[in-house]
């Protein structure tokens, strides 16, 4: 009877413990010669994991506050996500009627790829959006926009090792194929600072067109490509000269060039353009625009396969990722991911 006694107190209280909610975090299995398209969710502070073969959601991990800007190490080992304490603010909110900002969520969330989860969070300066990572995976450069700076984390003592003023509210950050400077975007001052990588020192401010959200680098280094949202327009830089060329209007109305994904042999630069739904074609060449054609719900971050035949977009009013052929330019396949897909990894 005693057994019997404490085994029922024990079902007893195992019963009664509240079941905590799990999210799909299983690590999933190897897929031999594929790849997997990581998609970070703002508003529901988690991100997706697809399958390339299934083009399917395998896994659904918890992150942190607002993850957008994401990035892999060079070795594929690691993927670091920018996360901020900064309220939600879409386009037309009173700023004034937002809760204030929670600076202890601000960070650099580090995701294990083999164990399919954030093992820690670095420190990345307040309000980290956008950031690159440097071609040794040493350093990490990341705007901070609440502050007018970019800051320069070093991975390995995981804190803050520099901080450059930069224009207000810097938002793209991208590194030369070189490793040697970085370029970051200022939208308030519609301007670019090309920033020395070893100095931390500002080699040069450049004007842009308004409101500048992106840069690609062309393959070879010898151009960059910034996307200028409120005038619909693509500048065209001569890197050597840190100088705009040319400036590259997008035909069409509502058209508000956001983010880029450069094809695997660098000849085709890929443009998101949120509310017009579309997605531009250039030329890296000529910086002609070649084609348009529809991606989903105000695509933003996007992404090619390894081997240049698809498109992804995170498409965040609708929350889905949007599969699209890029012989046909036809949507193949819309995945169901978590609340507003913001940053797109194919890796």
């Amino acid at each position: 009877m005693r057994y019997s006694s404490l085994l029922v107190i024990a079902l007893l209280v195992s019963c009664s413990k509240t079941p905590e909610p799990v999210l799909k975090s299983d690590t999933p299995k190897e897929e031999p010669g594929g790849y997997r398209i990581y998609i970070t969710n703002e508003t529901s502070g988690d991100m997706s994991v697809i399958s390339s073969s299934t083009h399917e959601v395998i896994s659904t991990v918890a992150i942190g506050k607002r993850p957008r800007g994401i990035h892999a190490s060079p070795d594929g080992s690691t993927i670091y996500i920018a996360l901020s304490g900064s309220p939600f603010a879409p386009p037309g909110v009173d700023e004034s009627k937002l809760p204030p900002p929670d600076r202890r969520a601000d960070g650099i969330g580090v995701f294990d790829v083999k164990q399919n989860k954030v093992v820690k969070i670095l420190e990345g300066g307040t309000d980290p959006e956008q950031f690159d990572v440097s071609p040794d995976g040493k350093f990490l450069y990341v705007s901070n926009e609440d502050n007018s700076t970019m800051s320069v984390l070093d991975v390995a003592a995981g804190k803050v090792v520099g901080s450059v003023p930069v224009g207000e509210e810097p938002e793209g950050v991208t590194l030369h194929p070189n490793g040697k400077v970085v370029y970051v975007t200022s939208e308030n001052d519609s301007s670019v600072f090309a920033i020395d990588t070893v100095s931390h020192k500002v080699l040069k401010e450049f004007k842009v067109g308004k409101r500048p959200r992106s840069v690609a680098f062309s393959k070879n280094g010898e151009k960059a490509f910034v996307t200028n949202e409120n005038d619909g327009t693509i500048s065209v830089v001569d890197t050597a000269a840190h100088k705009v060329i040319a400036n590259v209007k997008l035909p069409g109305e509502e058209i508000k060039p956001m983010g880029f994904a450069l094809s695997p042999d660098g000849a085709k630069l890929y443009i998101s353009t949120g509310r017009s739904k579309k997605i531009f074609v250039m030329d890296t060449a000529n910086n002609k625009v070649l084609d348009e054609f529809e991606a989903g719900q105000r695509p933003w971050g996007i992404g090619v396969s390894p081997d240049g035949k698809l498109l992804y977009s995170a498409n965040g009013p609708s929350g889905d990722v949007s599969v699209i052929d890029l012989a046909t330019k036809a949507i193949m396949k819309k995945i169901k991911v978590q609340d507003r897909p913001w940053g797109v990894l194919v890796k």
